[in-house]
Formats: C-alpha cells, sequence, structure tokens
C-alpha cells in the first residue's frame, strides 16, 4: 500500500521542489530561534515551536509529494502522525507530538496557561524533529535537501 493510499481522502499530491522545502526548513529554523526568546510568555513559546513541528511535518509530507487538506478537520493530526510513514519516526515520538499538538488546542480553545517546561519540552521536540527531518532529506531526497 503507498503512502498516498494509507493516508486516505485527507492529502493530496502536489509537486515539490528544492525551493518549497527550504523556504519552509527556514521558517521553521526561525520559529527555533524565536521560540527560544526568553522576554517571551510561555503560550507564545510554545505556540512558536508548535508551528516549527507543523512545518517540519509538512516538509516531511512533501517530500513525498503530498500535503494534507486544511481543508478538512485534522490536518495537523494527520501530519505529525504521517511522520511514522514519511520520515520513520518513533512511534514514541509522534505520540509526544500529539501530546503537544492535542495541549496546543487545549490552550487555543480555552483559554489555558502554559509552563515553561510544557514551552521548553515543545521547543526540544521541534529541534529533534527538525533535525531528523534534516538528516531524512540528505539521505533520501539529495534533490530536495
Amino acid at each position: 500500500m503507498s503512502l498516498r493510499e494509507s493516508l486516505g481522502a485527507d492529502v493530496e499530491e502536489v509537486r515539490t521542489n528544492r525551493r518549497q522545502v527550504a523556504d519552509m526548513l527556514a521558517a521553521a529554523r526561525t520559529n527555533l530561534n524565536d521560540a527560544q526568546v526568553t522576554g517571551l510568555s510561555a503560550e507564545n513559546r510554545f505556540d512558536i515551536a508548535y508551528k516549527a513541528i507543523m512545518q517540519c511535518a509538512l516538509v516531511a509530507l512533501l517530500a513525498h509529494g503530498l500535503r494534507p487538506l486544511a481543508s478538512r478537520p485534522g490536518h495537523h493530526r494527520i501530519a505529525i502522525q504521517s511522520l511514522e510513514l514519511t520520515i520513520n519516526v518513533s512511534h514514541e515520538q509522534v505520540e509526544l507530538l500529539n501530546a503537544l499538538r492535542r495541549q496546543r488546542n487545549r490552550v487555543n480553545y480555552s483559554g489555558a496557561l502554559i509552563s515553561d517546561s510544557t514551552a521548553a519540552e515543545c521547543s526540544r521536540a521541534a529541534a529533534k524533529l527538525f533535525g531528523e527531518v534534516r538528516g531524512w532529506l540528505r539521505e533520501n531526497r539529495k534533490d530536495l535537501s
């Protein structure tokens, strides 16, 4: 079964190029750096780090010529869960990223606060995923890295 078949109707095929991947990775790098700014609230550091996670997950899908349909509910969930299939991220890491996604939803929809430790955990997870995406691209898609 192909990746496209595994993900079903929640993704669409796209043409990906080096520039698009480079731009997304540059944006993720900027967000990783911004998530370290100590003058920002924990909520903003968390949100910025989470944005980097999503950018990395999107790069992993783009490298396979796919992207989640943002018009459908659950596109963040699809992007994160697909990491096991796209770049072989461990199930445990995907579970952590999913927990961070759920935490983001709680914050966005309830006004809950984020602790400094949770913001730091999100930053660490984003940095780890960034390194894994870049490493996978170097090994498997030199044309995009």
